[in-house]
């Protein structure tokens, strides 16, 4: 099991930041290196516990597909997704939000196993934990941007 933990600080209200980190269509903008699309479940607009989403991006030259499940969510500090069909043999996706003085910090907690024994473990460490780790670093810098931002609304 790899585990990934970044941490990101947000100067905007816990709960505009807790809905953009939920919201399929921010995703779709933060995620537009991979070209990562929505393609069934929720596919725009917030989601939310017990609901599921199914993304389609190019990862390492490759189209692949990914389901995930909002399997908890307590609005606005904790949510997990959780893989329900994809590449990894497991997948979880924890998102804590603490309000602290003037900010919110963000955790994001990337806990996978990758299948094929131990082809798997070295193509994860020769390739995918950085691939993981630099997709949510550019991921949070966008959604931290959008939030920081006085006039974007999130519904």
């Amino acid at each position: 099991m790899t585990t990934i933990k970044i941490t990101t600080n947000y100067y905007a209200p816990i709960e505009k930041v807790f809905n953009i980190n939920r919201n399929i269509d921010i995703h779709q903008q933060s995620a537009s290196k991979t070209k990562e699309i929505a393609i069934a479940g929720i596919t725009s607009g917030l989601i939310n516990k017990n609901e599921t989403v199914t993304w389609k991006g190019k990862h390492f030259g490759l189209y692949l597909t990914h389901q995930s499940l909002i399997s908890e969510m307590i609005f606005p500090t904790y949510f997990v997704d959780e893989q329900l069909k994809g590449n990894f043999k497991s997948f979880k996706h924890q998102h804590f939000f603490e309000q602290k003085e003037n900010y919110v910090e963000v955790t994001d907690i990337l806990e996978y196993e990758t299948p094929f024994g131990i082809f798997g473990k070295l193509f994860d460490k020769l390739l995918l934990k950085k691939h993981l780790t630099n997709f949510i670093i550019h991921r949070n810098s966008v959604l931290k941007n959008l939030a920081e931002n006085q006039t974007c609304q999130v519904y």
